[in-house]
Order: C-alpha cells, then sequence, then structure tokens
C-alpha cells in the first residue's frame, strides 16, 4: 500500500448520479443503450451495483464468489468496458459499488470458501474469513463450523444425504449435499482412493471421515449459538471477511482500482462500511490507494479525486466521522426530507391509535429495546459469548482481584448492546479514552438506570473500554473492542430496521433504511440547519430518496405522509374499515397486522387504479402480499424465517385477497378508493418536492432507477422491478408544457420534466451547487408554516428555491399538485439583500422586491430562480 499521500486535488464533479441495478436479464448492454437517455435527463454518472462475479442468477451482486473477474453473466469486463465507453460519449461517468465486508459461502462456487473448508488453518484464506480457531467449543477446536444441513447430521447421514463425489484439480474428493460441497483434506485422499468410494455409503465410515475433516457439519439452526466464524449479519450464506489482512484487501480491491487507474471508473461506493474492523483506517488506506492511481489515468479521464462514498447508517444526532471521504450515500437526507413532511402535532395522535387498536406500545424505543434483545439471544448468541469470554480474559488480566462472574459479565453487555442507538461506536483501543463517545456513554447510562442492572459488570465494561490498561493487555482490549463493534452492527441492522420496523406502525412512511422512527417530525428550522451543516461539511454527500434496499418507495412514502396533516380522518377511516371488513377478518390476525396493511393498500395504490378493475386489483394483491408476507416474517411475532407460520401467512394472505375483491369488498374499496384520492394529489405535491429538494439542495441527488417517474413500489424484490425505460424516452422527448403537464400529473411525466429541468441548472451552475453557501429565506404571512425556501450563493451567481409543505387543505382541485393562488393569501417572501436579475426556471416572472408565493408558483408545488447577487 502507498506509505505517503499525493497533494490532493479537487473532486470529480459529481452533478447527479442514477443507480442501475445489474443482473443476468439487465446486462451491461442495457446501461449501454440508456446512454442517450441519461445524458438527455441530465446524468452526470451511472452508480452500479455490484459487477464482480457473484452467485449464479444473483439479482443484486452482493453476494461476491471471486475477487478476480467482472461478472460473466453481466458480460463480463469486455461488457463493461464498452459500456464505459458508450456512457464517456454522453459525458457521463460510473461511481461503482464495491462489498468489501463479506462474499457468499456454502454452495459449491466459492473456491475462497472451499479452500478454507479443505485446509483449515492451514488455508491461505484462514486469515482472511474471520475464523475462531481457538473456539472453547472442544468439537470446533482448529476447525471450521459449517451450519448447512438442513436437518441434524444423524439424521442426514441415516438418509443418505451426503454423498461422497470426486471433483477436478486439487479440490479431490468431497461431500456433496445438495447444492453444497465440503471438501476432504488432502490427508484423506489417497484412503479414499485405496478403500473406493462405495465404502464410504456407510454412514459409520462417513461418519469416522468427517470426524477428522478441517469442518464440523452442523444443522442450520444452530448457527447462532455455535457458529465460530462472523457472519454478515445473521446470513450464514454470507462470511465476513476481513479487510485489516494485506492480502484481502489487494485481492478485494485489484479490479476496482485497476478500473479506476484505466479510467473506466471515477470513484466508489462502500457497502456496509459498519461491517469492518476499522472503518476509519480502511477508509484512508482506500484514499491513498486512490490517489496513488490519479496521476497515471488517461488525459480524457474526468479530472479530479476520486469520489469515495460510504453506506452508512447515521442514527439521530449522529456526525459522519472525518475518513476522508465524500460522504455518504445518502440514508440521512432520506430520513431528512420526509421528517421534513410530516407534522410533529399528528405524532401523539397517531401513536394512541396505533396502540389502542394494535395493542402495542405508542413508543418505538419499546419495540426496538424488546427487538434488541430478541435478536441478540436468539440470533447472535454465540457472538456474544466471544465478546463475554473477550471481556473476561482482559478483566482477569487487568483486574484479577475482581469477582465478576461471566453470568454478570454477559448481562452487563447484554444490556449496554441493548440500549445503544448506533450501528457502532469509534472507541478504538489504541489508546486510553478518558471519556467514551456519546452513543456509548448514553448506552451505559441507560443500562446503569435499569432498576435490574448490575454495577459493577458495568462499571467493569466501562473501563475495560475506556480506562487504562497495561500494553501488555492492548492487544486484548482492541480485540473486545473489534469484537463488539462486529456485533453492535449487524444487531442494529436485524433487531431496528428487519425486525423492529416491522413491528411498529404508527405511520409506516417513518419506517424506512436509515430513519428513526422515534423522530416523527423536522421543523423548517432544524431542516434549514442541517442543510448548512451539509454545505459546509458534505458538499458532495449523495442525496437519496430511493434506494435499492428502501422498504417503500419514494412517492408512496410522499403520500403516506399526508396522514400526519389529518390524524382524525385517519384514525376514523381504520375504525370504519375493521367494521366493514369484519366479517372477512380471520379470528387469529393481529389487529397491528390488519393496521399496517391499511397503510400500505392505501400508500401503494396505483393512480390508475379503478376499484372494480378486478385484474388491476389481483396485480395489486401480488405486490402487497409479497411485501406482507415478507413484513410478517421480518416482525417475527405470528411468523417468521425460522419457523413460517404457514396457517397464519395463508390466512393473512387470504384476507388481503378477499379485501381487493371487489365481488366481497365492495364496500371498503370504495371508502379506501375516497381516501386515496383525496389524499393523493397532496401526496403527489410531497413527491415533487421531495424529488425539487434533492436537486437543490447541497449534496448530489441520486436517482434510484425508473423513479423519474412515480414511484410506489415496496420492499424487495418488488422495488427492483423491470423499468418502462421505453415509455420513459418516449415521455421525455415529447417536451410537453409544464403547465400541461401538471394537469396530467398522474402519469408521472412532470416529475420527469422537473428532475430534467433541475439536472440542467445543476449543468449550467456547477460551481454554485458545488460549493454554494445554503442560506434560509425569511418567509412571512399566513402561510409561514407551509413554505420551505432557501438561496443558494455562490461568487455572484444565485438560485432561489421556494418549495410548498404541509398544504393537504389547500388541495381542492382534484387535477392539480399545487393549492390554487388565493390559498396563499399574504404569504410571501423576503426577498434576500442584494438578489436581482431572477429568471424562472421553475414559477412565473418575478418583480423587484418581496415575492408574492400566491404569484410566484402558479400550477407547480416547486419554484426556482436563478439571478445574480
Amino acid at each position: 500500500m502507498p506509505t505517503s499521500q499525493p497533494q490532493p486535488s479537487a473532486p470529480v464533479a459529481l452533478r447527479a448520479s442514477y443507480r442501475l441495478q445489474f443482473h443476468k436479464d439487465f446486462p451491461f448492454a442495457e446501461g449501454a443503450a440508456l446512454a442517450p437517455y441519461l445524458a438527455r435527463l441530465g446524468i452526470s454518472h451511472v452508480y452500479t451495483s455490484p459487477i464482480l462475479t457473484a452467485r449464479r442468477g444473483s439479482l443484486h451482486g452482493y453476494d461476491v464468489i471471486a475477487y478476480d473477474a467482472v461478472n460473466p453473466e453481466l458480460g463480463g469486463e469486455e461488457a463493461f468496458r464498452a459500456m464505459a465507453a458508450a456512457l464517456r460519449r454522453h459525458e457521463i461517468g460510473i461511481v461503482l459499488d464495491i462489498v468489501p465486508n463479506h462474499v457468499a459461502v456454502g454452495g459449491d462456487d466459492n473456491a475462497m470458501w472451499l479452500d478454507l473448508l479443505r485446509l483449515g488453518p492451514a488455508s491461505r484464506y484462514a486469515g482472511w474469513f474471520d475464523v475462531d480457531f481457538d473456539s472453547a467449543d472442544p468439537v470446533l477446536k482448529g476447525k471450521v463450523h459449517a451450519p448447512f444441513l438442513g436437518e441434524p447430521l444423524q439424521a442426514v447421514l441415516a438418509q443418505g444425504g451426503l454423498a461422497l463425489e470426486k471433483g477436478q484439480g486439487e479440490t479431490g474428493y468431497a461431500l456433496r449435499y445438495g447444492d453444497n460441497l465440503f471438501p476432504i483434506r488432502p490427508e484423506d485422499q489417497a484412503g479414499i482412493d485405496g478403500q473406493g468410494q462405495d465404502a464410504f455409503r456407510d454412514p459409520a465410515a462417513l461418519r469416522a471421515l468427517l470426524a477428522r475433516q478441517n469442518f464440523v457439519l452442523d444443522h442450520w439452526r444452530n448457527a447462532g449459538d455455535r457458529i465460530n466464524w462472523r457472519r454478515f449479519f445473521d446470513v450464514t450464506q454470507l462470511g465476513a471477511v476481513r479487510m485489516d489482512e494485506p492480502a484481502a484487501f489487494a485481492a478485494a480491491h485489484a479490479i476496482p482500482l485497476r478500473l479506476y487507474e484505466e479510467g473506466l471508473i471515477d470513484g466508489l461506493r462502500i457497502d456496509h462500511i459498519d461491517g469492518l474492523a476499522d472503518p476509519a483506517r480502511y477508509c484512508r488506506e482506500l484514499r491513498l490507494e486512490l490517489d496513488a492511481r490519479q496521476p497515471r489515468r488517461p488525459e480524457d479521464a474526468a479530472p479530479g479525486r476520486a469520489l469515495l462514498l460510504v453506506e452508512k447508517i447515521l442514527a439521530a444526532g449522529e456526525e459522519l466521522p472525518d475518513w476522508d471521504v465524500d460522504g455518504t450515500t445518502g440514508y440521512d437526507f432520506m430520513n431528512e426530507v420526509s421528517a421534513l413532511q410530516h407534522l410533529e402535532a399528528a405524532a401523539q395522535p397517531l401513536a394512541r391509535s396505533w396502540a389502542g387498536i394494535s395493542g402495542r406500545s405508542p413508543s418505538f424505543a419499546d419495540e426496538e429495546v424488546a427487538a434488541r434483545r430478541e435478536i441478540l439471544e436468539h440470533g447472535f448468541d454465540g457472538q456474544r459469548e466471544w465478546l463475554v469470554a473477550a471481556l473476561a480474559e482482559l478483566a482477569a488480566a487487568e483486574r484479577p482481584d475482581a469477582t465478576i462472574t461471566r453470568a454478570a459479565l454477559r448481562r452487563g453487555l447484554t444490556d449496554v448492546l441493548v440500549h445503544l442507538r448506533v450501528y457502532r461506536s469509534y472507541v478504538t483501543g489504541e489508546k486510553d479514552e478518558a471519556a467514551l463517545e456519546p452513543a456509548l456513554d448514553k448506552a451505559l447510562a441507560a443500562a446503569l438506570a435499569q432498576p435490574y442492572a448490575d454495577r459493577q459488570a458495568l462499571t467493569l465494561l466501562r473501563e475495560m473500554l475506556a480506562g487504562p490498561v497495561s500494553a501488555a493487555s492492548a492487544g486484548l482490549r482492541s480485540g473486545l473492542i473489534r469484537r463488539f463493534h462486529q456485533l453492535s452492527a449487524p444487531l442494529a441492522a436485524k433487531a431496528v430496521e428487519d425486525t423492529a420496523f416491522y413491528r411498529y406502525g404508527r405511520l409506516l412512511s417513518r419506517n424506512d433504511v436509515g430513519f428513526d422512527p422515534a423522530e416523527f417530525a423536522m421543523s423548517p428550522g432544524e431542516f434549514h440547519e442541517r442543510m448548512r451543516r451539509r454545505a459546509a461539511d458534505w458538499p458532495r454527500a449523495l442525496l437519496a430518496t430511493a434506494t435499492h434496499d428502501h422498504k417503500r418507495g419514494e412517492d408512496l412514502r410522499a403520500r403516506l405522509a399526508v396522514i400526519s396533516e389529518m390524524p382524525q380522518e385517519w384514525d376514523e377511516a381504520v375504525r370504519e374499515w375493521r367494521g366493514l371488513n369484519q366479517a372477512l377478518r380471520p379470528q387469529a390476525l393481529a389487529a397491528g397486522d390488519e393496521y399496517m396493511l391499511y397503510q400500505t393498500l392505501l400508500g401503494a395504490w396505483p393512480l390508475e387504479l379503478d376499484p372494480g378493475d378486478g385484474a388491476g386489483l389481483r396485480m395489486l394483491a401480488e405486490r402487497v402480499g409479497g411485501w406482507w408476507r415478507k413484513a410478517l416474517r421480518e416482525a417475527k411475532l405470528h411468523s417468521g424465517w425460522a419457523m413460517p407460520d404457514e396457517d397464519y401467512e395463508a390466512q393473512a394472505q387470504g384476507f388481503l385477497e378477499a379485501l381487493l375483491d371487489p365481488a366481497r369488498s365492495e364496500a371498503f374499496l370504495a371508502s379506501l378508493y375516497r381516501l386515496q384520492n383525496r389524499i393523493a394529489p397532496a401526496g403527489a405535491l410531497n413527491g415533487i418536492v421531495q424529488m425539487a429538494l434533492k436537486c437543490t439542495l447541497p449534496g448530489a441527488p441520486d436517482i434510484y432507477q425508473g423513479t423519474e417517474f412515480w414511484d410506489f413500489s415496496l420492499v424487495d424484490p418488488d422495488n427492483r422491478r423491470p423499468v418502462d425505460y421505453a415509455a420513459r424516452e418516449t415521455a421525455l422527448a415529447e417536451d410537453a408544457p409544464l403547465a400541461e403537464l401538471c394537469r396530467s400529473w398522474r402519469d408521472g411525466r412532470v416529475k420527469q420534466r422537473l428532475l430534467r429541468d433541475l439536472l440542467q441548472l445543476r449543468r449550467q451552475e456547477p460551481a454554485l451547487f458545488a460549493a454554494g453557501r445554503y442560506e434560509p429565506v425569511t418567509v412571512t404571512g399566513e402561510g409561514t408554516g407551509n413554505i420551505l425556501a432557501f438561496l443558494r450563493r455562490h461568487q455572484g451567481r444565485a438560485v432561489l428555491v421556494c418549495a410548498v409543505i404541509h398544504a393537504e387543505t389547500g388541495m381542492c382541485d382534484a387535477d392539480a399538485i399545487a393549492p390554487q393562488p388565493e390559498w396563499w393569501a399574504d404569504t410571501q417572501l423576503v426577498r434576500p439583500a442584494g438578489l436581482r436579475d431572477l429568471q424562472p426556471v421553475i414559477g412565473a416572472a418575478l418583480g423587484e422586491g418581496d415575492i408574492l408565493v400566491g404569484t410566484a408558483l402558479g400550477s407547480c408545488p416547486v419554484g426556482v430562480w436563478r439571478g445574480a447577487c
């Protein structure tokens, strides 16, 4: 790795990115064909899903099986180069998504994993995978736990489920179990040749052979308790890789770094940065590698320092550390703009409605604590025991007189992990840290505040994490802290986003990746302050409103946000629907599940769907049914992935199908349709506004594939459906007048048109959007709470933006997506000092003096003007 950093240059100019999900049915050739369309739209960079060789048929690319080749299912490196060239001809670069923290394991296709199973600690990859070969479990000592069996080993042997086969090359003999391959160690190869394969059809002979191997086969249900290697979250098919191992780092980054040096890509997006042992060190090392290659890039490559963006979930109040990166991939912005579009006054009424009907807690914090405890107990007990052992070893070395039991240490660690509100802290253990980071300190304080708190154990934990330790114990402490972080991050992901988010249903528009459901809304003042900080600290970070991981599409969330403007009407509607559907409702169906179903139907209802359209309703039932099955299993209350309750799921699906059957639910469908029709224009207003804000606020807008039209998608795989690009290209080419598009807003063309116009503005004012200050603009009059206005200013140039918020009461025309001019009465913007020569990008021409909102906006809920200052 480079030891010194070249003088940093200005960053690559990222005007707007467009995320494309590549897979065998959407290969690189499809991406190349989109180049003219994306250029007309105003995109500067395609932001690709991972491209290295992945598991066969992968629809996302995050299950990498080899670092040494571009995925042949996508067209291989030749097709990638052709796509890069096609994009470059239209002045579009590439930001590449890479997966440093895990690879796909199990199966029979990952040579690194198979080598580890074959050779155990002697494998060249033993240091790449985070395996505890010194496990306290005597059966696993020096071996790799392999919990890939569908039944206990004894049953598999009795049924003849393991077959000995001879492969090609150095692997030699291996045991086959379905799609899984378990290579036999070299020492046993000759013996098998001598005895013949048939000799191992006998279960006793096969068991004796297994006992000598470098792996231990086990039932998959035992993974959480026994596993001695680190997984990605709790997914046994994804094994964590140690990027602190130089050879692993070099292998994982060889192709991305080469593509950057050759000018084929302009930057990298790092998947799940919190899964790495030391994110700060990793980012700085990767930055050094990129900077070292920048001078060797071709002359026609995009100038500037490589883009380096990290996928990072930031908790409330948490800031991205200084890792020499350009910012996050935008989940934090997605949360902020969503919170802006919710009214705080509805938080308590909606919580009471949810609790009163569902019988569950009105507080998200209660759901989070319970989920953290359950998931830690049932999904990560093995990792927790590693952590307890590390803490006990360090405590024995540093506090030999302490009389604290392992059970007390386990309880103390559990309580801290349960109350931690971030994915991880950044305590390193490399030096004595007199004070813990605020998030970890708060978790310890919350644990100490519990009536059952073990104060001795918690005090000892604090000392071991941040107090002075001897030089001899420095390695023990670093190991303890690394293990702590590598448990806290997956625990947060699985317990909060993949469990509590599916249990808490106050308003589902506030339950999405990177969101904090406990933070229901954000005032314009707080939003302004965050945008000021963003302009100062992270002007190149991505601004996302939809991703391949979102739980609900950006316009579905925007529609549901309108409920926060009418909580009483929502409560009345839900109670009416429960009454109408009483005869259809299965007795076992939980009220909370029904409550969330109604929100989902309201949010996902297609704009063109009539309540009497049986075929359209069946299609909606299929989509919502896929979401509901996943939601029920993720919630783990009435079903689950480990133990699916197929009877409960079938009853739920039957209820959904009955609700969407016009012959059985005419009254319910009519009522649902009336409410959807009422809030749809305000929801479209919110959708237009959030898109416009991400194009004009500090940062770079990121557009997820297809969301230039309305996005009412649900969780994957619904959010990864094929995109109709022919319709989008046709709409863009038509170039209809904006007023006409605002009247025909239901077809989605207005969203695409405004996106194009705003990206064109970014092209015309690159310096202003890259480095411009952010200044709130004062609003006066009756509609003060219904406008967010701000100015971007840089070197004599300015852009003024005025966006409508919380205007459901002004939406009296079903064909309009903005309140009528008279609704605004005396609402006006106070013209910022020195602002002159304003020309409309979106909105009406303006005179001098203060700006009347009703006159300025017209038929669009956003106004944008460029001028001088």
